[in-house]
């Protein structure tokens, strides 16, 4: 299922997460730019599991 949604850039260790504006969160499958990390980005990917998104992209937003 394709992903297009819009929240904040988390850091939990090695992991990366977008904490969505409509609420819950989604663990992203790549590594993401650091200079994003809690800014408000666009995240578009595929769900590849319960809450993971492989992304194919990050972006300010």
């Amino acid at each position: 299922m394709r992903v297009d949604e819009i929240g904040t850039l988390i850091r939990d260790g090695g992991a990366f997460y977008l904490r969505r504006d409509l609420g819950g969160s989604l663990r992203i499958g790549i590594a993401a730019p650091f200079d994003l990390v809690e800014k408000r980005v666009r995240l578009v990917g595929t769900l590849v599991g319960p809450a993971l998104v492989n992304a194919d992209g990050v972006a300010p937003n």
